[in-house]
């Protein structure tokens, strides 16, 4: 089995946390220092206060979004109605679409 870095894991990239409380959820990574990856969803966790996850405890979903003038209000529109199967990884997530 293959460890995951912090690089395998880019800043905007949608991930799916894997273990604790939001197991099950989406979020974006807004941040990474060490084994570890800030991440927000714009409703429960902000992008001024992100919750500090273990790299291994999420997967990448393939996707990922610009994060240049990303507020709450936009983050929580492009998680809530996320469905990995319908997105391609070259959409442009912030075009007024929401998946």
């Amino acid at each position: 089995m293959t460890e995951k870095s912090v690089v395998d894991i880019p800043i905007g990239s949608v991930v799916l946390a894997n273990a604790g409380r939001d197991k099950g959820r989406y979020f974006v990574a807004v941040a990474a220092s060490g084994g570890f990856v800030y991440i927000a969803d714009g409703k429960e966790r902000k992008l001024e206060k992100p919750k500090r996850k273990n790299i291994k405890h999420i997967s990448p979903a393939d996707v990922i979004i610009s994060t240049d003038e990303l507020t709450n209000r936009k983050l929580r529109r492009l998680i809530q109605g996320f469905d990995p199967n319908r997105v391609t990884a070259d959409q442009n997530l912030l075009d007024g679409e929401v998946f």
